[in-house]
């Protein structure tokens, strides 16, 4: 039988306002038919701090640290914990909420989408699985995050190896379509990710701190030979292509698009009435 074609987008590095209003435009263009399902593969320039569409910058951000550390910031469309974009890969997934074989549970589509991460881990010699949280405890956390830090809050189906996470990954869903995109370190300054969060003392600032390098590992900290970016796109490109049983085409965005993706930029993402307004 033939495969569903897909389209595989890589961008490189962007701006972190120019990669956020890229998501979304996907996410109009695929409710509107104008294009199939997408995957696409991104970098940050400069460095990032991204959150989470209902954190609080306010409360939760030291913005004199993020522009002292020289970082990009902005607001994702998506939910979550905040996220420090520097050594990663960066994908994302834009499907309509109907494609065959999707789950109609947020949980269940997050681990449908998320076997092409598991697959690329193991293209990668990477022993990872999907951890379940399964006590009480564990599960009321999911809840009520005990940190603003993404890769110290635990989540359903992330990827762990060694018992740590190695991808961090947010959800939304609009028109339809959803838009899944995520994290896949390669490397961690712990140190820089930390300075960017405000906290009620410098002692509970070293508790998520100790308590980061003990639930979070990126990949080059547990492999042998330092993967690359190039091979890192390699083997999640095959490992999504496998999961979801797909062909991904190549394909370069028009000057017309690209037009629409610059006018998103100029009145949300880089707008500092979004990225600031809670």
């Amino acid at each position: 039988m033939e495969k569903a074609k897909w389209y595989f987008i890589n961008s490189g590095p962007c701006t972190p306002s120019f990669n956020m209003a890229m998501d979304e435009a996907l996410l109009d263009w695929h409710s509107e038919g104008h294009i199939p399902p997408v995957i696409r593969f991104y970098e940050w320039n400069p460095a990032t701090l991204s959150i989470g569409y209902f954190q609080s910058v306010e409360k939760e951000i030291d913005m004199e640290a993020v522009k002292s550390l020289g970082l990009g910031f902005v607001r994702r469309p998506t939910g979550g914990r905040g996220v420090l974009h520097e050594h990663e890969l960066t994908y994302s997934v834009i499907v309509t909420e109907s494609y065959p074989s999707m789950p109609a549970t947020v949980t269940e589509a997050y681990r449908v989408i998320s076997e092409g991460l598991l697959l690329g881990f193991q293209n990668l010699g990477l022993d990872a699985y999907f951890s379940v949280p399964n006590t009480d405890e564990q599960k009321e956390n999911l809840k009520k995050p005990k940190s603003a830090v993404c890769f110290d809050t635990p989540s359903w189906y992330e990827l762990v190896v060694e018992g740590k996470k190695v991808a961090g990954s947010a959800q939304t869903r609009q028109k339809g379509v959803i838009l899944q995109h995520g994290a896949i370190l390669l490397d961690l300054d712990e140190d820089k990710l930390i300075q960017t969060f405000k906290f009620s003392s410098e002692e509970v600032r070293e508790r998520v701190k100790r308590s980061l390098s003990q639930k979070a590992v990126a990949i080059n900290k547990i492999i042998s030979k330092p993967i690359s970016i190039e091979e890192c796109k390699t083997a999640f490109k095959k490992g999504f292509a496998d999961a979801l049983e797909i062909e991904l085409v190549e394909y370069k965005l028009t000057k017309q698009q690209l037009d629409y993706i610059k006018e998103l930029e100029s009145t949300r993402y880089a707008n500092d009435e979004w990225n600031f307004k809670k």
